[in-house]
């Protein structure tokens, strides 16, 4: 999804930082003249390729390493079935494409060959979303679930430029986000207010001092270039795409930039580009609310649900009840950490992207009643990107740079405050939370591109959106935006009955037999498919 800063890092629910901003001036940053930031001399300072170079490079694919700290860590890739390897390599891009002859970087890839060379159709690429995903890690991990489409596509996926092992932005050291994610994302107060802001303000410090060479160039635009270049590189005519919640924008960026260079492309859990931060953030809190009501109310009809009420209503007032006891009293969590309300606000958003992890939600809650809030904390740190170990990877500091580089958006402390009624009026639980998330550009050091993406496609093959009505995450009503703007006979929409984030990954056998057959065959699906 593009997770806005609350939903994508517990206390760094709000990113909320006021930051003294730099001299503005137009110094290329994505290309469409909007006004940035101006980068230090280092961002121009490395060797410098021809654009010529750039795009005819070739790549040394070598067996995957195991993924570093800013990719999430773990072991190297499992092999594919059939026993092929998973292949990495890295791909150089200028750092900004106004100035293709400048300084480059290095953009890391992943690869899993096609089983069936003899009719591989080209590389079918993927973006997994956040922003802030690491695809090199993300697409061995599911793999398998893709396994009919690489019978005719290598399978690629990369981390874009900000992102894990692609220039990774840097802020805040692991010991700093601990005590970042234990604050308090819904201050109360002025006192509260004050310690909200003042640890925003020391955040983005650090991502400036430690990346801030590189955040004027890590926008949706600059990766939507990326991925044109990475399509020549392969050797591919045309794109071949598959695109996961925010990874719906960026094919949508995508298609509006280049829209004679679309294959076929599919955008599943999709991104609803008419709305502004404001708009998404609001339509985020309906979402989660939307989902959380249908999980206490399968709990409350069940007759071993675990958790306090009757109702679907008087579960979730239980909950309302249990955090707003947190705030003012956490309890034991995982080793020295406590769970906060922020962090167990977090951990429920976490386990409600998929009706599978709704066990664990059941189970952290009711084990957080008796006061252990080990499970829930484990929960939230799996959505703020935080290992066993205690590590960190950089998708909540990517997070923060790619939303604030393609946003406009900065809200004051008072607009926010006049807000948030409309936040808590679409979700009781999640709309403090997700309305102090406003503020999670507010003093970015680089000015926003735009105040939503430009998406129409005039031209382009059919594209294929899809929407899923339980989604809490991007709201079933981003897919029927989003076919309106890429335009008449691009966008085709297609509906997924459903709970979580995304279809084609829920199993339905509907949806993935409308995705093989357009991925595979070309075959177009009838635009206003229901899939139950």
């Amino acid at each position: 999804m593009r997770t806005s800063p609350a939903l994508r890092a517990a206390a760094l629910a709000a990113t909320a930082t006021v930051l003294l901003p730099l001299a503005a001036c137009s110094d290329g940053g994505d290309g469409d003249g909007s006004e940035r930031s101006k980068p230090s001399p280092a961002s121009t300072a490395s060797p410098a390729s021809t654009a010529a170079e750039v795009s005819s490079q070739k790549l040394d694919w070598k067996p995957c390493p195991a993924p570093n700290e800013a990719q999430g860590g773990g072991d190297s890739p499992s092999p594919l079935p059939g026993g092929v390897t998973w292949e990495c390599s890295f791909m150089d891009a200028p750092l900004d494409y106004a100035k293709p002859d400048g300084r480059t970087i290095e953009l890391a890839l992943v690869r899993g060959r096609a089983r069936n060379q003899d009719r591989r159709i080209g590389s079918l690429i993927f973006n997994f979303g956040g922003p802030g995903a690491s695809g090199v890690a993300t697409l061995p991990s599911f793999g398998t679930e893709y396994e009919k489409l690489r019978t005719r596509y290598d399978l690629v996926s990369f981390d874009p430029r900000g992102v894990g092992r692609s220039e990774g932005v840097e802020c805040a050291d692991d010991a700093q986000l601990d005590e970042l994610y234990a604050q308090d994302a819904t201050p109360d107060d002025a006192a509260e207010e004050k310690t909200f802001v003042e640890g925003h303000e020391a955040y983005i410090e650090e991502c400036e001092t430690n990346s801030g060479p590189e955040l004027p160039y890590v926008g949706t635009t600059n990766a939507a270039r990326d991925m044109d270049l990475l399509r020549q590189v392969l050797g591919d005519d045309k794109l071949y795409y598959f695109g996961i919640s925010y990874g719906t924008e960026l094919g949508g960026v995508y298609a509006h930039l280049f829209p004679k260079k679309v294959g076929r492309a599919v955008l599943d859990a999709v991104v609803d580009p008419t709305e502004s931060s404001e708009q998404s953030s609001l339509g985020q809190a309906e979402g989660f609310q939307l989902a959380l009501d249908n999980f206490t109310a399968d709990c409350a009809e069940r007759d071993d649900c675990k958790l306090p009420g009757a109702t679907g209503k008087e579960v979730e007032a239980w909950i309302s009840d249990f955090l707003d006891q947190l705030d003012k009293e956490p309890i034991e969590g995982l080793g020295d950490r406590q769970l906060t309300q922020t962090q167990a606000t977090t951990g429920i958003a976490s386990s409600l992207y998929s009706q599978e992890t709704w066990p664990l939600l059941e189970q952290g809650l009711d084990e957080a009643d008796g006061g252990n809030g080990g499970l829930l904390l484990a929960l939230a740190d799996s959505l703020n990107g935080r290992s066993e170990d205690g590590r960190y990877d950089n998708s909540n500091a990517a997070n923060a740079a790619i939303n604030c580089a393609d946003s406009k958006e900065r809200f004051t402390l008072e607009q926010t405050r006049a807000a948030l009624p409309a936040f808590r009026k679409a979700s009781p639980v999640f709309g403090d939370y997700l309305g102090w998330g406003l503020m999670g550009c507010t003093g970015w050091p680089v000015a926003g591109a735009w105040d939503t993406p430009d998406v129409s496609a005039p031209g382009s093959a059919p594209i294929l959106v899809i929407g899923n009505t339980g989604d809490p995450a991007t709201p079933y009503e981003g897919a029927k935006a989003m076919a309106a703007e890429l335009g008449k006979g691009v966008g085709i929409e297609l509906t997924y009955k459903g709970e979580g984030h995304g279809a084609y990954n829920s199993g339905n056998a509907c949806v993935q037999k409308a995705v093989d057959g357009y991925l595979l065959n070309g075959t177009v699906p009838a635009s206003g498919t229901v899939c139950g």
